[in-house]
């Protein structure tokens, strides 16, 4: 891309910039020593070099920086399995911009999330209506409130029915029939309430709503100051006495996969806690999903997020749940917790209790943490989603500006659960190679807030690229507002991106193709983005719908990969 006054601006370029940066805090993100000098294999590459999103932040630029960073951490733990070796690392730009938004792109038989046929293609895990029904999908939304020239965004998780009432509103409207009217409903109904009065109910109630914050009040507020002096994400240890875990070695004459015969759990829904165990069954970890019967989950996410897992319910409120999920904790070498925070603690099964399990059995585990808000500061308890960390941090306030706008807008696309997850990968890599060197648990901790200070300590484009960036758009890009829904936004972006970038959408270029038993489907999605020389990144299976397989550590390859 060139700017007006005639300098060039590269995404490759910064991309390597944003590498460097995050390679500088290798002591504050605990990660491997021998990554310094491994570094100088990482191979940023574009064929274009140009920028693809609307939106003013780098985020192809640090998500292709911290794809750098997973492949050398991954690199580094190859190294302990099969001895010293030069690794050469590429990372595609453009592949790694599919990788933003691959829910989006990934399809059922060719048809993807907003087609009207694929919802008879998924099974329903949309127990309380939360998604199908478009009254209380609203529910999870933007809206202007009393207080002049702010906004809040309620967010009714996927139960809708609290959120709604916390406002005066009932669970069901049948009679509003165009989003529009929804919108406009909603709308008037938090218009009622000044903001203070929201973030007061909102706590109450125990709701994930959040003040959209301009990012220089944000960073003013109590938790703001706590959380921007540290690390984008951390790795520490929970005990030193269990010993180190030599690496387990492939099956004679399978592919050199580096991380094959780790076992990890999931507990974990949508996007960004997914995210970071799909990334792990790349490299070769068996990965059980495990979800309850009994909590709704959205139907089109799992096509892409169960990628190369196996996925199982257990109820863990029962007695027989709990005897189960005790067995797979016994073997488990990986935990990724991505429920709000406290869950799983008062389920019995927090950072605590799996630290005393890891010293019972004598080998340490490793414990990844996803949430929102972070781990210290006042609002740490508070439950959240992408958009409202979006909201929270002063991105979104910041993507209204760029669209000229006097009022904060959702970016397109679910961009901070992706490169949160990577970032949680990052965490867990980090975590086997120190339990590999130093034995010991540990501790991996990531949130989408941290992941959007990151994109702010990076820095947004320039002024003069901005404007060139938005000479680029569309109309109908310009069009979008505040109440739009993630649906209106991202499937208007998507439209126009498919018209400027046909490649992106290339049905071979950065995809793969599996017929899928779980779906009985074809299922297509993004490729992994890495690329390691002497490693495989691959997965072992297709993606399944949750709840499809018996709870176990005895995994079956049934899916025939077509392309």
């Amino acid at each position: 891309m060139t700017l007006l006054d005639g300098e060039a601006y590269s995404p490759r370029v910064e991309a390597e910039s944003i590498f460097d940066l995050l390679c500088s805090l290798m002591e504050e993100l605990n990660l491997p020593r021998s990554v310094g000098a491994l570094a100088k294999n990482v191979k940023f590459i574009s064929e274009k070099n140009m920028i693809y999103f609307p939106i003013p932040f780098k985020e192809t630029e640090t998500a292709a920086a911290l794809k750098g960073v997973e492949a050398l951490v991954a690199t580094a733990l190859a190294n302990l399995k099969y001895g010293e070796s030069s690794h050469k690392i590429e990372i595609n730009l453009e592949h790694t911009t599919c990788f933003l938004f691959q829910t989006y792109l990934s399809t059922l038989d060719g048809l993807g999330k907003y087609d009207a046929d694929i919802k008879a293609k998924l099974k329903d895990t949309d127990l309380l209506q939360a998604q199908s029904d478009p009254y209380r999908r609203m529910s999870a939304n933007l809206y202007a409130t009393k207080t002049p020239e702010t906004y809040f965004h309620i967010h009714g998780s996927l139960e809708a029915n609290t959120t709604l009432q916390m406002i005066g509103l009932p669970p069901f409207r049948p009679d509003l029939k165009t989003i529009q009217d929804i919108s406009q409903c909603i709308e008037s109904h938090v218009q009622k309430f000044t903001v203070k009065e929201l973030e007061t109910k909102n706590k109450e109630l125990g709701q994930a709503g959040v003040t959209a914050h301009k990012h220089e009040d944000f960073i003013a507020t109590p938790h703001g100051k706590v959380n921007m002096g540290l690390p984008p994400w951390s790795v520490v240890s929970l005990e030193t006495t269990t010993p180190p875990i030599p690496p387990l070695q492939d099956a004679p004459g399978a592919k050199p996969r580096v991380l094959s015969g780790i076992k990890v759990l999931e507990l974990c829904r949508i996007i960004a806690g997914p995210v970071i165990t799909r990334i792990l069954a790349e490299y070769g970890a068996d990965v059980l999903k495990v979800t309850s019967p009994n909590l709704s989950d959205v139907p089109f996410f799992q096509v892409d997020v169960n990628f190369g897992k196996q996925c199982a319910n257990i109820d863990l409120k029962s007695v027989e749940g709990r005897k189960i999920f005790d067995s797979l904790l016994l073997e488990a070498d990986v935990v990724v917790d991505g429920y709000r925070p406290g869950a799983l603690d008062k389920l019995g099964y927090g950072t605590k209790a799996l630290t005393e399990l890891a010293l019972a059995r004598g080998k340490g585990i490793v414990y990844v943490n996803e949430n929102c808000f972070g781990y210290e500061g006042e609002w740490a308890y508070r439950p959240g989603w992408q958009q409202i960390a979006d909201c929270a941090t002063g991105i979104a306030w910041a993507q209204g500006k760029f669209m000229g706008l006097q009022e904060p807008v959702i970016p397109p696309f679910p961009i901070s659960d992706y490169g949160t997850g990577v970032m949680g990968a990052i965490a867990a890599l980090t975590g086997l190679y120190q339990r590999t060197v130093s034995g010991g648990s540990w501790h991996g901790k990531v949130s989408l807030m941290l992941y959007d200070l990151l994109l702010f300590r990076v820095g947004q484009y320039s002024e003069a690229v901005q404007a060139q960036l938005r000479a680029q758009q569309t109309e109908e890009i310009f069009k979008i507002r505040h109440d739009h829904s993630v649906d209106q936004i991202s499937g208007t972006v998507m439209r126009e991106m498919r018209k400027q970038y046909p490649w992106l959408f290339d049905q071979e270029r950065y995809r793969e193709r599996w017929e899928s038993k779980g779906w009985n489907a074809e299922v297509s999605v993004i490729k992994p983005v890495a690329s390691v020389e002497g490693l495989e990144l691959s997965f072992k299976r297709a993606s399944r719908p949750n709840g499809s397989d018996e709870p176990g550590w005895e995994f079956f390859e049934e899916d025939t990969r077509l392309l």
